[in-house]
Order: C-alpha cells, then sequence, then structure tokens
C-alpha cells in the first residue's frame, strides 16, 4: 500500500511560480505523477516521472514551464511562468515501477493523494 501525500498549493499572480511536493510512503519503486483537474473538467496529465527517475513525461501545456523531479519518495513539480488556465486542483498519483502503460494513462495509476489547489489570478 502507498499513501501519497502532497503540499505547496496556494494562490499566485499570473507569472509566478509555485512547488508543490509530494511524499508517498511505503514502496520506494513507483513511478509518480502529478495530474490536475479544473472545475468542470475532467483530470488531465502534468507530468510523471520514472521510479529511478531516468524518466521524465510532460504534458503539452506545460512543457517548458514546469519540472518534474525527484529523491527517493518525495516528487517535486517546480511551476513557473503560471497562468490563469494552470488554476486547478493538483493530484500526486503513484504506480508500480513494472506497468508498461505510458505515463499519461490517468487510469494506469493505483495510488491518488487527496490533492493540493492551485489559483492563478490574472
Amino acid at each position: 500500500q502507498v499513501q501519497l501525500v502532497e503540499s505547496g498549493g496556494g494562490l499566485v499572480q499570473a507569472g509566478g511560480s509555485l512547488r508543490l511536493s509530494c511524499v508517498a510512503s511505503g514502496r520506494t519503486d513507483s513511478d509518480l505523477a502529478w495530474f490536475r483537474q479544473a472545475p468542470g473538467k475532467e483530470r488531465m496529465f502534468v507530468s510523471a516521472i520514472s521510479w529511478n527517475g531516468g524518466r521524465t513525461s510532460y504534458g503539452d501545456s506545460v512543457k517548458g514551464r514546469f519540472t518534474i523531479s525527484r529523491v527517493i519518495n518525495t516528487v517535486y513539480l517546480q511551476m513557473n511562468s503560471l497562468k490563469p488556465e494552470d488554476t486547478a486542483i493538483y493530484y500526486c498519483a503513484g504506480r508500480g515501477a513494472t506497468s508498461v502503460r505510458p505515463f499519461t494513462i490517468r487510469f494506469g495509476y493505483d495510488y491518488w493523494g487527496q490533492g493540493t489547489q492551485v489559483t492563478v489570478s490574472s
């Protein structure tokens, strides 16, 4: 069993930065990812990193602005040049390292955190 706890959300002006953190307890060999869900919209892939940090992936809308990294069981999402459309609840997700599904597939993740709100004002 893996438990995920996110932190770091908040209110920021457009153009600003935030860093989200997610601590995964229970296993050290999990791929970890960030998804986000805006009001009235589906939960969308943001970024992911493999269990050993060797592979990363980004959604098109955040490429060049967001950076994912990890230190053992803590994954970080550095978000720069934030835009109002980045406003959403950000969820941390985890799956076993043996998964062969693409990082972007929401249903491939077995564990989810409670989410942290990010609000970007214009």
